[in-house]
């Protein structure tokens, strides 16, 4: 154990030398900072992050909040990259925006605390009230599901038979026994093939479930009478003035000239680091995309339509909106947006892990508590395990606990993390990476290496 340590912190050294040299070397190249500053050493330091040959990233935006003020804020990369004529590549900017991923379940939530306050959801009753057709895990059919086991990640809902369906497929049809498109009914969890211990019953068990965010945009859209991303501009996007939307075709013109494409140096199955970068979506080039035949479509029958789960496109300066009413205690812009008891029920611990209890799956140490659809970062750490998000003995600083969430997919890598009790915070978004993050893990947490990395030298600015 002792061995596999130094060799790790010998190669920790050898990767700090390495980016010294590099950044050294690409001095010039760097955004021209006051000499000397923390924000231009972590400038440096990015760049030579995002520049790595054997790990490049597409384009990175990041932001950082200390003490509930904007402390920083900077791009890298390229959100449009044309291999064949370089020319033609558009650099990521303040204004690019990205398809999120998973962050877009967190901002959801939030959308579902409007409604709570509005008095049109109720967190702890059947949602057989609003869907209006009767909804229980067949296995236990006697266990009411809420929409509080939805954004806590309990409702026994399972990813095994798919989270986004077309249309024409409701959420009745999906989750009902008798429904047309129920199949074998791999959206439950089944208490025989859970592993010995285990109580996979609603409200008992936490699995990380996409389609959770599907039924709870149904339940969004049966209660708010709309289709969910109409809704959630109403009920977030457009009173925070965050931009961005959950579908590109609602997407203003000048948002989609500035829609970062999502890349992977993969093809074919294959990472090549020293390949070109291959578009996985998003790839519009500035027009606006083809207009969904939706006319017909009934709110509350399939949100997943919408992308509750990952889809929404938004700026990091949009985020950076989100999170300042948040570590205000639900105010921005001197306007009331949730009340303080919202933002805590939100924040609040509703599941930790407990291994000894088998109460649920952390995801290889990545998810050890959890709010309503936030995350809660508790810094439990060990090599390639764990939630912790920062170094902090290198740096000599306290630990970084905090709430919000992560994201990944199409090669994006996103993150939202901040603390309550100081109002610091860090956003982060990587719009594509040049290598396999399932063979690139960190050192002291489940995450990817250059998150970690990224994480690390953006705390300095705390």
């Amino acid at each position: 154990m002792l061995a596999t340590w130094r060799k790790r912190q010998a190669g920790a050294h050898a990767f700090l030398i390495a980016i010294l040299l590099f950044m050294n070397a690409n001095m010039s190249a760097q955004p021209q900072l006051q000499p000397g500053t923390p924000a231009q050493l972590i400038t440096q330091q990015l760049a030579a992050i995002v520049s790595q040959p054997q790990q490049p990233l597409a384009s990175l935006s990041v932001l950082v909040m200390k003490d509930g003020k904007l402390a920083y804020q900077q791009q890298f990369g390229h959100r449009y990259i044309d291999s064949k004529n370089p020319e033609n590549n558009l650099a990521a900017d303040a204004q690019t925006l990205f398809r999120v991923a998973s962050v877009s379940k967190m901002v959801a939530a939030i959308g579902a605390m409007r409604l709570v306050e509005q008095g049109k959801l109720d967190l702890d009753a059947d949602i057989d009230n609003y869907l209006g057709f009767p909804l229980r895990n067949p296995h236990f059919p006697d266990v009411v599901i809420t929409a509080r086991m939805l954004l806590s990640h309990t409702s026994s809902l399972r990813d095994d038979g798919g989270y986004n369906f077309p249309v024409g497929v409701s959420m009745q049809s999906l989750l009902q026994s008798s429904g047309a498109h129920y199949a074998q009914g791999l959206q439950w969890a089944d208490p025989a093939k859970a592993r010995a211990g285990e109580n996979v019953a609603p409200g008992r068990y936490f699995n990380y479930v996409n389609l959770n965010w599907g039924v709870l945009g149904a339940v969004m859209e049966a209660v708010g009478g709309k289709r969910f991303d109409v809704l959630m501009q109403e009920l977030v996007l457009q009173p925070l003035g965050t931009g961005g939307a959950y579908h590109p075709e609602q997407l203003r013109a000048d948002e989609i000239k500035h829609l970062a494409v999502l890349y992977r140096k993969q093809e074919n199955d294959i990472w090549n680091s020293n390949g070109p970068w291959v578009a996985q979506t998003d790839n519009f080039q500035g027009r606006p995309p083809q207009k969904r035949m939706l006319d017909n479509y009934v709110p509350g029958t399939n949100a997943t339509l919408f992308s509750p789960q990952g889809g929404l496109r938004i700026s990091v300066q949009g985020l950076s909106r989100i999170m300042l009413m948040l570590t205000n205690q639900g105010e921005l812009d001197g306007l009331r947006f949730l009340k303080p008891a919202s933002i805590a029920s939100l924040l609040g611990e509703q599941w930790h892990y407990d291994a000894a209890a088998h109460n649920g799956d952390d995801y290889h140490g990545l998810f050890q508590a959890w709010g309503l659809g936030f995350q809660r970062f508790s810094d439990v750490s060990a090599p390639h395990y764990g939630d912790r998000l920062v170094q902090t003995g290198k740096l000599q600083k306290p630990s970084f606990t905090a709430a919000g969430h992560l994201g990944f997919a199409y090669g994006l890598q996103s993150g939202f993390m901040f603390n309550p009790q100081t109002r610091n915070g860090i956003i982060y978004v990587i719009g594509g990476v040049g290598a396999d993050p399932e063979k690139h893990q960190g050192d002291y947490s489940s995450l990817s290496i250059w998150e970690e990395q990224i994480l690390t030298s953006l705390y300095q600015l705390f």
